[in-house]
């Protein structure tokens, strides 16, 4: 295997009282976070909110060169969910990815770091 690839992804689940709602918005929050981080974005990022009832909020992805970055916002609910998810096939630290996490007031963050190489290894968790 090839050990450019090291398959680290942050799973991300918060709850949130000042949602992203607007797409602008959440495409340079997505712009700043892969430049933070040390990405480079191959497509996007792009948004789109879903009026759907039940389903209503924010979806945002990226591309980058070394996987992807998605983030979902449902904003029906007090305080709204946001799940965020960042894949990467080169090294990452969730230190640079979590205080994004505060410009939209959370309340609560639970967050898991893993290792996909060879199987799904918690490197460690917010628990």
């Amino acid at each position: 295997m090839n050990k450019l690839l090291v398959h680290k992804h942050l799973l991300i689940r918060a709850e949130v009282n000042e949602p992203l709602q607007n797409k602008n918005k959440a495409i340079k929050y997505l712009r700043k976070m892969i430049k933070a981080i040390g990405m480079k974005p191959m497509y996007g990022p792009t948004a789109s909110y879903c009026k759907m009832e039940g389903n209503r909020g924010l979806t945002a992805f990226a591309i980058i060169e070394t996987s992807h970055i998605a983030m979902h916002i449902w904003d029906e609910v007090s305080p709204a969910l946001c799940q965020l998810d960042v894949y990467t096939c080169s090294e990452m630290d969730p230190n640079q990815v979590l205080p994004f996490l505060e410009v939209m007031e959370p309340a609560k963050v639970e967050y898991k770091f893993l290792d996909r190489e060879s199987k799904f290894e918690e490197i460690y968790s917010s628990k």
